[in-house]
């Protein structure tokens, strides 16, 4: 089984480690090769990585997270539309939902447009949906725009049980009050709810038979930004496409996914089921470009390509591109926090099947489940914020969430205490996400949640945690984290280790830049036996590491 990192070659790699490694001297002050006097140091993981950025080892690239590759500028519509011109009224007693839909549609109808709340108290009986393209919902900033949710979406839509059988509540994993979803999709979606079936989710789902392949894919090495297709016949420039990898007999996908070695190799794979059921690996990805039966692709490529796994790009679910929120404070009504799995779904902004979206100067406050990504990618949130009586997922990345950025967060501590058998996660990622970034961000309460499902390649930079959360995740889903999960300056303020510190936990991975930490509360043993190949750099401090934020110094210089 061959591993990440020191394998093959990629265009431009050596040109942009050499920037990269300039712009981070730029950013201490002294030359990359030395530590800097006064200014911090520069670990040794960090000058290796400079010299391969796109396929280091320990540590993912995610220079490229986020809308449109990370752009800091969201392309909000000129045709602006109020929601009070179809019948909201700001008073804080009126049912607005219906008004505020009613003008999203016709944003959606027109071909786009910003459908403007003005400062006040927009009640609503009902979720708020955004399920066409280039369509944003703008309050007057979340101190000025309040949105006061009285019903749960089990009231507005019905039980969303599990596809695992028994009584959980998929309410607690997803779903919200305002949710962006591609309007063919979210219809089926509730209607499937409805009918107490089980709903189709991701990017093909359980319907996987119905996507078309529009051509193989030949070998690539991760790190790659083209591949060689057989037949570029049906591609074109600027498309969405899907790369999927299946898994063969011998699970050697996952075991790639998991930094391949002796341990993932002498890993009981077979028996883990729901984790099996996020296989075939779906990755959403533009075209950049495309000469002949060479296609290059906007990102980097997440693994290897290998004819065993059957690569192909294939169509899929349309997604929903150029839709935000932003500006307001979206605020349930208070009620008690349900048990454990049974969450009735008083859920902040959901983003599902979306590409290129974002969220902006959003709250939510007294809500079950804060902000959500299903099948979701290249997607930004900016500036938000989860606070009030408490909640069981703050932040929830799953149902394979790809290249998402979370940054200028904060998780409040809890404003009444937590009741009995329930459960308080933290920034949550599963289900085979990978290359998500959560950058500067304070944490009141909470953890770094895996719920198993073996999320790989995901990076937590420059956050301030009070580590007093536990994460979930059923046996049945496999292990809590796949290689190249990166924690890089972390500042623990009760010194728990626990799923804080990666070296005696995660395979192949990387600890830089964390205060001193011990054990205490969940205390979780490694998925993989032997050695893990996971690095600790800069123990016991978070003053000398430099860069200071790892998704900031990988953007620092993009690809050209």
């Amino acid at each position: 089984m061959r591993h990440f990192g020191n394998v093959g070659n990629v265009s431009r790699r050596g040109v942009l480690g050499g920037a990269i490694a300039v712009a981070a001297a730029a950013m201490t002050g002294g030359p990359a090769s030395a530590a800097t006097a006064g200014g911090g140091r520069l670990p040794d993981i960090w000058r290796e990585f400079t010299e391969t950025p796109y396929r280091h080892s320990q540590i993912p690239y995610i220079g490229r997270a986020g809308y449109r590759t990370g752009s800091t500028a969201f392309a909000r519509p000129r045709r602006t539309l109020r929601a009070e011109s179809y019948g909201a009224v700001a008073d804080g007693a009126t049912d607005c939902a219906p008004a505020i839909n009613r003008a999203l549609a016709a944003a959606g109808r027109a071909g786009g447009g910003t459908v403007l709340l003005g400062p006040g108290t927009y009640r609503i009986d009902g979720l708020i949906h955004i399920g066409h393209d280039d369509v944003v919902l703008k309050g007057a900033g979340s101190s000025r725009t309040r949105v006061y949710a009285t019903r749960s979406l089990t009231e507005l839509i019905g039980v969303y049980g599990s596809r695992y059988g028994g009584d959980k509540s998929s309410w607690s994993w997803a779903g919200g009050l305002i949710w962006l979803c591609p309007e063919d999709r979210f219809r089926a979606l509730t209607d499937a709810i409805r009918a107490k079936a089980w709903p189709f989710e991701g990017w093909t789902g359980n319907e996987r038979d119905e996507w078309q392949t529009l051509t193989s894919v030949q070998p690539a090495g991760l790190g790659s930004w083209s591949v060689t297709v057989a037949d570029p016949g049906r591609l074109r420039e600027g498309d969405l496409v899907l790369l999927r990898l299946a898994d063969d007999a011998g699970h050697t996908l996952l075991e790639h996914m998991a930094g391949g070695g002796p341990g993932p190799e002498a890993y009981a794979w077979d028996d883990k089921t729901k984790l099996t059921s996020y296989v075939p690996y779906e990755w959403p990805v533009r075209i950049a470009s495309l000469q002949g039966d060479r296609v290059t692709f906007e990102r980097p490529l997440p693994l290897d390509v290998r004819p065993e796994w059957d690569p192909r790009l294939t169509t899929h679910v349309k997604a929903l591109t150029g839709a935000g929120v932003e500006g307001l404070t979206l605020e349930a009504v208070e009620t008690p926090q349900s048990p454990h799995l049974l969450d009735k779904g008083y859920n902040g902004v959901a983003l599902q099947c979306t590409y290129d979206c974002w969220v902006d100067d959003v709250a939510v406050v007294n809500v079950d489940n804060g902000f959500g990504l299903v099948a979701a990618s290249a997607s930004t949130l900016r500036r938000t914020r989860v606070g009030g009586r408490g909640e069981h997922h703050p932040y929830f990345c799953r149902e394979g969430s790809h290249d998402n950025l979370i940054e200028d967060f904060t998780l409040e501590q809890r404003t009444v205490s937590a009741p009995a058998d329930t459960q308080l996660h933290g920034i949550n990622v599963e289900g085979l996400s990978s290359y998500n970034v959560w950058s500067r961000g304070r944490m009141e309460t909470g953890t770094f949640d895996s719920h198993r499902g073996m999320p790989f390649a995901n990076v937590r930079t420059d956050i301030t945690v009070n580590n007093d959360g536990v994460h979930g995740g059923d046996a049945s889903a496999g292990p809590l984290f796949g290689a190249r999960f990166t924690h890089w300056n972390i500042r623990v303020t009760n010194e728990r280790a626990g799923l804080m510190k990666l070296d005696e936990l995660a395979p192949w991975s990387a600890t830089v830049g964390i205060n001193t930490v011990r054990e205490f509360g969940q205390i979780d043993v490694p998925d993989f036996t032997g050695d893990l190949e996971s690095r600790l750099e800069l123990y016991g401090t978070t003053d000398e590491v430099r860069p200071r934020n790892l998704y900031e110094a990988q953007r620092a210089v993009q690809p050209g």
